[in-house]
């Protein structure tokens, strides 16, 4: 397979892809250097934030939510003002980590400690202080999980009755099913450790397959529904974070990367592929 950079910019953490298709436009972070980019019609735009900032989602309002450490915001495109939507985890000490839109657009956000410093250096991870929230158009804001280690992957099966969801800590992606009024029945493992790296970002094909990035792993896995390893795609960065699919007809797969002590020239590069299946799409936050 055949790999491309899509800009010459490199993340020390890149993270949270998000391919927009009304726009034709890629969005995704780099959290170490509180950045919130976006590649449209070839011309990278750079959002230089306070705070560390885990994921850039655009909203149907126009403007943008960004997950800072201090909270939910939202971001004007135009003036770059931050107007504050939430704070869904009150923990000191935590930051926002993993988060996706469900079909509803309403936002589904992953916390932990927060473990980079000032100076985008690693701080030890010493608690399980970490949660999942799930945020509604109107900013109402419900606690869903506690206890989370370092939360990866949001996915929903097509009917919304099931989500799976990760914690890179236990090095396992969990799936949880959905009850009726919207709270999380306990976990079950749907695919636990394995050799090649641990667990971080994902997105889920149309066949209902998911494509996993392997961080320390230079892979994705990509999984069946049934969780055994269908293929395993090699990468030429050592920690890729997490994939999305994107492109006219939902076929590249983009993935972001972070900067890793082996140097490769393409670690912390956006990569761009293109695969034999569609992926499904994004959605909006609908506020």
């Amino acid at each position: 397979m055949s790999f491309h950079a899509v800009t010459a910019h490199r993340a020390q953490l890149g993270e949270g892809p998000f391919w927009d298709a009304p726009t034709q436009a890629l969005y995704w972070v780099n959290i170490a250097g509180k950045q919130a980019l976006r590649l449209m019609d070839g011309h990278l735009q750079v959002w230089q934030l306070p705070e560390h900032v885990s994921a850039f989602i655009p909203c149907e309002s126009g403007d943008a939510l960004v997950t800072l450490s201090s909270g939910v915001y939202r971001l004007d495109l135009v003036t770059e003002a931050l107007t504050l939507l939430c704070v869904a985890d009150p923990q000191a000490g935590n930051r926002g980590n993993e988060a996706r839109c469900d079909a509803q657009g309403r936002l589904w956000l992953g916390t932990m400690q927060n473990n980079i410093g000032e100076q985008g250096e690693d701080l030890p991870i010493t608690r399980r202080s970490g949660g999942l929230f799930r945020i509604d158009a109107d900013a109402q804001v419900t606690p869903l999980l506690s206890g989370l280690g370092i939360p990866n992957t949001l996915l929903w099966s097509d009917d919304g009755t099931q989500v799976h969801f990760g914690d890179s800590l236990d090095g396992t992606l969990y799936r949880h099913g959905i009850a009726p009024d919207g709270q999380l029945h306990p976990a079950q493992v749907w695919f636990g450790p394995h050799e090649r790296g641990g667990p971080d970002g994902s997105a889920m094909d149309v066949e209902g397959y998911i494509w996993n990035a392997r961080w320390d792993g230079s892979c994705l896995l990509r999984l069946a529904p049934d969780g055994q390893v269908d293929r395993i795609i090699e990468l030429p960065v050592s920690r890729p974070t997490s994939c999305v699919f994107g492109g006219p007809h939902l076929t590249t797969l983009y993935i972001t990367s972070a900067a890793s002590p082996l140097d490769h020239p393409l670690d912390g590069a956006v990569l761009a592929i293109e695969v034999d299946v569609p992926g499904k799409p994004c959605h909006r936050f609908a506020g």
